[in-house]
């Protein structure tokens, strides 16, 4: 199923690299030497998670519904029109950023916010009407902050350390 998600995410322009492109943004300067290899690594092993694919599936399936004007009303205007109040696109996404804890959460409102990277080209293409992305941009935003999550949860398990350089007591078995 995790191809089957790459290759829909194709179909609407996008690559794990652009994902991985967010997820280098959000990490670079707490982990040294991480690489866009890493990152794009990093989003891959994130789609292998089954409710990471079905929220996906989910949210590009209905923004392609709005696009063809295939939803029943009022939902086609609230989608077509990523109204803010709806907020349905942005709990799908915390479900994603959930997955690596709660580090998540904060990762995917900054990326939600600021928009950065591939999130700023799906938003120009809303605002000018040429796709509907209410649910991929935000989807897109916690695929990133997950595998954000993922690695900031690998760095510090791999040393024993904390963010702030601070080694933890070694744990007697």
């Amino acid at each position: 199923m995790r191809a089957q998600i790459i290759e829909l995410l194709a179909e609407r322009g996008l690559t794990l690299e652009d994902v991985g492109n967010l997820v280098l943004q959000l990490q670079q300067k707490y982990n040294n030497g991480l690489s866009l290899n890493d990152c794009t690594k990093a989003v891959y092993e994130v789609l292998s998670k089954r409710e990471v694919q079905y929220a996906l599936f989910t949210g590009i399936a209905l923004d392609i519904l709005a696009e063809k004007k295939m939803l029943p009303e009022p939902l086609q205007q609230i989608v077509e029109t990523d109204e803010p109040l709806y907020g349905v696109d942005e709990i799908m996404a915390l479900g994603i950023t959930n997955v690596y804890g709660s580090i998540g959460l904060t990762n995917f409102g900054f990326l939600d916010k600021q928009k950065v990277g591939v999130l700023a080209r799906l938003d120009k293409e809303e605002k000018l009407r040429e796709k509907v992305h209410t649910f991929l941009d935000d989807l897109l935003a916690g695929l990133a902050a997950a595998a954000a999550a993922k690695l900031a949860h690998s760095k510090v398990a791999e040393g024993n350390i904390l963010s702030n350089g601070t080694e933890l007591p070694a744990v007697k078995s």
